[in-house]
């Protein structure tokens, strides 16, 4: 019987230690300009995001920094799914908008589809911008 509870408790382990070694923390980036709006937008706002994702958790982690808006942010997300020079819904909304903005949020299957197939973007708007002054699409 002993035996038996010892193999069941390697074969768990196994298991374990494999869907962890197939986790994969996938790196990614956008440059944010008013010229990557839809319409673009002449700005001299600019910016720069960085990501983490995890593939098996889903949990995506961000840094975003910007400077030269017209005026202060009034928000900022991550929209998708969109190709560069469409546009979309929100699909990740910050809980605030100032740079830099970090934090993290955990994905649904979908939006994780979008952000891993190139399909969404940050968008920072400003009251003289709505629907956005300066936009990056998030790329590996």
């Amino acid at each position: 019987m002993k035996f038996f509870a010892t193999a069941a408790l390697t074969a768990a382990a196994r298991l374990t230690s494999l869907s962890i070694a197939q986790a994969e923390m996938v790196q990614m980036k956008a440059m944010l300009n008013g010229a990557q709006e839809v319409p673009p937008v002449a700005t001299a706002g600019a910016g720069t995001a960085t990501f983490t994702f995890d593939t098996v958790t889903r949990k995506l982690d961000y840094d975003i920094s910007y400077t030269g808006l017209t005026g202060p942010a009034a928000a900022a997300h991550i929209h998708g799914p969109a190709a560069a020079g469409a546009n979309a819904g929100v699909m990740v909304p910050f809980p605030a908008a100032a740079s830099p903005i970090k934090g993290s949020a955990t994905l649904t299957e979908a939006q994780a589809t979008a952000l891993m197939g190139g399909q969404t973007y940050v968008n920072v708007h400003t009251a003289a911008h709505g629907g956005g002054e300066i936009r990056g699409q998030i790329t590996r």
